[in-house]
């Protein structure tokens, strides 16, 4: 992935252009804006053009020796007429994954965990939000015939979807959205967390031999 690391990277999607409403181009200026972590490498992309009028994209990657240790997507959505489902006229849908270590998805907590990051990353920095909903996956996969010689593994994916709340000008604190899902991607990749979520969270230890880049 084409990215920057430590920052959001121009991509594709330019946020609408002056044509979107000014409520939503200030949004996507404060993803851009943010202050990630280093390990995170992490650009725009081309956003899906049905599910919202107005929409912008990010991808990112946490990146840790020069190998690949979870990656992720974050859509901005916003319709200034609102969403009776949203109960608002932005949302936040996303979805990220990693490998474990097989043996880790016997955990019968490891959903619950898992999902636990999310919402303790939000609180941890004051980010408010609504509607939120979601699933954590966890998929097995076993090799055969000509790639036999590979070990057993398993994917954790996480999707969730959630409404931030508008400051008085109407546009969410995006940058504090962004900086919670950025820790959940680390958390899920295996990093300890940072100061600002409870150092005393459970971490997953990093998969056996992860992807090369």
């Amino acid at each position: 992935m084409a990215a920057a690391q430590g920052h959001l990277a121009d991509g594709p999607d330019d946020g609408g252009g002056d044509e979107a409403p000014a409520a939503f181009r200030n949004a996507v200026e404060g993803l851009r804006g943010a202050r990630l972590r280093p390990e995170l490498e992490i650009a725009a992309t081309r956003a899906p053009a049905r599910l919202a009028p107005h929409a912008y994209a990010l991808e990112a990657a946490v990146v840790q020796d020069d190998e690949d240790l979870a990656d992720g997507r974050l859509i901005l959505l916003h319709d200034p007429a609102g969403h009776e489902a949203w109960q608002g006229t932005f949302r936040l849908v996303t979805l990220v994954r990693a490998e474990l270590e097989p043996e880790m998805a016997g955990d019968p907590l490891l959903p619950e965990v898992c999902w636990s990051w999310l919402t303790g990353a939000f609180e941890a920095r004051g980010v408010s939000h609504a509607e939120l909903s979601g699933t954590v996956t966890l998929a097995g996969s076993h090799y055969f015939g000509g790639l036999g010689d590979r070990p057993p593994a398993t994917q954790i994916e996480i999707r969730a979807s959630w409404t931030p709340r508008e400051g008085r000008d109407g546009v969410p604190d995006t940058a504090a959205h962004l900086t919670a899902w950025c820790e959940l991607l680390c958390q899920i990749g295996g990093l300890p967390p940072t100061g600002g979520v409870d150092a005393a969270v459970v971490t997953l230890p990093q998969r056996r031999g992860p992807r090369a880049r």
